[in-house]
């Protein structure tokens, strides 16, 4: 039965409405019509969220002088109308006093910020950038892009790289985040992203969550954990921590960070000793079995006892229920992925899948989780230093002649793959990269070892920043580009299952501000290729996108704007205009290797880079917080989520003798900082964890090391050597940068100076409220 075009007559019969339907409509209330709750002069328009992978659907509310004000959950597939804290306060960045509205220049970074023109900043950029590149050559110039940016933009990072700048160093932050995951499905599948949508979780019997803390990093994923539950499925996380998810669990492993390939490989040795495996499907579809098998032979529980530190009997305990569950998920994120070996890990992980058959169906699979909100689409068409357009290989000769002669340039102009993010700051440091523009991304705070990284950052001739606030970075720049939030421009992400999405403008930009796509296109035609880079806006860019990726694995062809906005979102390889999309990857046990089998790979396991010993004893790491994002430049603006957490602490376990509050320093090879102590028995009793949202000197990455996975290049976030001892006092919280003569949004930085940790990681309750005065 179809269901009728506007709204449904609501009966005010007193004998079946409901007491009170009759006095509100008397009153002028309007009946709710999923959400749609249009008032007059005012309009909902319909877009995602700007934060998580999990890209919720959502209202941004328009004022009559159109300007958002406002929002409300919109009642999409990946969300059903809900929001976390950060969603329910994105919107109000858009039209934010801390937004930045007119280009900052200084020619040294001796001198303030003054406000320029667009012309003058512009040009200055490209005197610089042709300066450089003339004494220093083109490889001199870099550019870091972002996994927040739309898809358009991140094809236009890496387009701009080589064919305006013509240099081989771009790169983005979605190496600090899911690359581990992608080297590891690239080896194992042939393709780069999750094999599951969200809804497969619902029909699992045994879902496997490991180093994810999705209860505040992925809140609204939950909903999918708790379906699946509510049908009778087994939960079994694995994490140093016990989070809010692992305090469900049936089974939670608290091993050691840094031990995960230990863990899973001894687990699949016993689901071999058990016969839980699925012979038919390895002889038919898999490759490296007897190697696989021969490797996880040296592994048994109390080898992994030994190494994890955990009991044997939870190795078992995991295999025989994962085993013999008759469909199994497995879903990890950043806390298997930030380690030297984070792609072995990933790899332990498709092994434990792939051995007991559990691929390529519903309620039976494998996820990657992805962290920035388009940490999928971010990585495949063009900004990562090795890929190209539809995720092709710089170093595949027929790729390269392809998107040659797509651009209309020389195959010869076209420059190597580059290096990583963090190299790049160590080339900095050794002047081979002279000048750099930096776009969607805040690396004084998000990459490890912060005091080489402002080493590197401050080597720079010339650096320039795109931002739509001063960020820790930015402040450190040449020259900042205004430009625009996600609110203000219209374009697609995909979201950690690669389904792509639609994001729509809501309002203009403020007056002075410009696209990211506006800036680059500038940038290339003052560059001398304007000719390339003849984008009026963002649907023309995606169709160029469209057909650059046409014939590849990350085919985004018969993918439309319309398209999108008639589905609610449509999963990659989508090759033609009439096809569906692919949410689930590997039906009937086909990979997109040429032999279409998954390959297997051994793995074995490795110690941490950072040595412990009498010194050094514990092991520090890191990760989110419910209220906060990645570096915090924007989080860290809205008063809400200050007030909720307003600093970093220190969770520590009470045997080391600590009260909630007490100062404590953390200190590594790499540096010292004094937080307040979180004291819980979530946590193991020899790590400590900081959450990574605020700059130096209360920033967890000026204690992190700077070690690399030699193939993904991820740097090991999760683990290091510490120690802690009690300090006199907590380090003072920075306000956010600003530009001169002017001062961070007082009411959003009211809860800052507060010196003690909040009750639990997820922030502070309403019992909590401290009578304040805004400033």
């Amino acid at each position: 039965m179809s269901r009728p075009i506007g709204p449904v007559p609501v009966t005010l019969d007193p004998s079946v409405a409901p007491p009170g339907a009759r006095n509100f409509r008397d009153a002028g209330g309007i009946p709710a019509d999923q959400w749609h709750a249009n008032q007059v002069k005012q309009t909902l328009v319909p877009t995602h969220c700007c934060f998580c992978g999990v890209q919720c659907g959502m209202y941004l509310r328009v004022d009559e002088h159109g300007k958002v004000f406002g929002v409300e959950p919109r009642n999409h597939d990946i969300n059903r109308s809900r929001l976390c804290p950060k969603g329910l306060n994105a919107y109000q960045q858009v039209n934010h006093p801390d937004r930045l509205t007119a280009p900052l220049l200084r020619r040294s970074r001796d001198e303030p910020f003054r406000e320029a023109s667009w012309e003058e900043a512009l040009d200055f950029t490209v005197a610089e950038v042709r300066r450089i590149q003339a004494e220093h050559g083109n490889d001199a110039f870099g550019l870091l892009g972002g996994a927040s940016l739309f898809s358009e933009k991140t094809y236009l990072v890496g387009k701009f790289a080589r064919v305006a700048l013509k240099t081989r160093h771009v790169d983005y932050n979605g190496r600090l985040c899911m690359v581990s995951a992608a080297g590891a499905n690239k080896l194992a599948f042939g393709i780069d992203r999750a094999a599951n949508p969200f809804a497969d979780i619902l029909q699992t019997d045994c879902l496997l969550i490991a180093g994810s803390n999705v209860g505040e990093c992925f809140p609204v994923m939950t909903q999918y954990l708790w379906g699946a539950r509510d049908r009778g499925a087994r939960l079994i996380v694995v994490d140093p921590r016990e989070t809010a998810v692992a305090r469900t669990a049936d089974i939670h492993v608290a091993l050691r960070s840094g031990t995960d390939a230990a863990f899973f490989n001894s687990v699949l040795h016993v689901v071999i000793r058990e016969g839980l495996t699925d012979e038919a499907f390895l002889a038919e579809h898999t490759t490296g079995w007897e190697e696989l098998k021969a490797t996880v032979a040296a592994y048994p529980p109390q080898r992994a006892a030994e190494i994890c530190g955990i009991p044997d009997v939870q190795v078992e305990q995991v295999a025989r229920m994962f085993g013999s569950a008759r469909k199994a998920m497995a879903w990890h994120a950043r806390g298997i992925e930030h380690h030297t070996q984070g792609v072995e890990n990933c790899l332990t992980v498709i092994n434990l899948c792939t051995a007991t058959g559990n691929l390529g169906k519903p309620g039976a699979g494998y996820g990657t989780i992805t962290g920035q909100g388009n940490g999928q689409g971010g990585r495949e068409h063009g900004q990562k230093s090795d890929l190209l357009p539809g995720g092709r290989s710089i170093n595949d000769p027929g790729a390269r002649r392809w998107i040659s002669e797509f651009w209309g340039i020389e195959e010869a102009e076209l420059p190597q793959a580059g290096t990583s993010m963090m190299e790049m700051v160590w080339q900095m440091q050794r002047q081979e990269i002279r000048g750099l523009i930096g776009i969607c991304n805040n690396p004084f705070v998000s990459l490890p070892n912060y005091a080489v990284v402002k080493d590197g950052y401050d080597t720079l001739d010339f650096h320039a920043q795109f931002d739509f606030f001063l960020s820790e970075t930015a402040a450190n720049a040449h020259v900042v580009f205004p430009v625009t939030t996600w609110a203000e421009d219209e374009g697609v992400m995909a979201n950690a299952e690669a389904r792509v999405v639609k994001h729509n403008k809501a309002q203009d930009p403020p007056p002075g501000v410009r696209t990211d796509t506006w800036v680059m296109c500038e940038l290339a035609r003052r560059l001398g290729v304007g000719d390339k880079f003849d984008f009026p806006g963002s649907r023309e860019v995606f169709d160029e996108l469209r057909a650059a990726s046409s014939g590849s694995v990350n085919d985004y062809f018969g993918i439309t704007y319309e398209r999108l906005e008639q589905t609610g979102g449509i999963a990659w390889p989508c090759p033609d205009l009439d096809h569906p999309g692919t949410p689930r990857l590997f039906e009937g046990g086909l990979t997109y290797h040429p032999d279409r089998k998954v390959h297997l790979q051994t793995v074995e396991w490795h110690p941490p880079a950072d040595p412990y010993d009498e010194q050094y004893p514990l092991r520090l790491t890191t990760g989110r917080t419910v209220a906060h994002f990645l570096s915090g430049n924007q989080t860290r603006r809205l008063g809400a989520l200050v007030e909720q957490t307003p600093r970093p602490w220190v969770e520590l376990h009470p045997s080391h003798g600590y009260r909630n509050g007490d100062p404590v320093r953390v200190t590594t090879r790499r540096g010292s900082e004094v937080f307040p102590a979180l004291v819980t028995e979530a946590i193991r009793p020899d790590h400590a964890f900081v959450p990574y949202h605020w700059p130096f000197p209360t920033s967890a990455n000026a204690l992190t090391i700077d070690a690399l996975d030699p193939r993904s290049k991820i740097p090991e976030y999760k683990v290091c050597a510490c120690r802690i001892d009690p300090a006199p006092e907590v380090s003072p919280v920075p306000a956010p940068p600003m530009p001169p003569g002017r001062s961070a949004y007082p009411e959003a930085q009211a809860s800052r100076d507060d010196p003690l940790p909040p009750s639990s990681p997820q922030g502070r309750g309403t019992g909590e409220a401290r009578v304040r005065e805004t400033p």
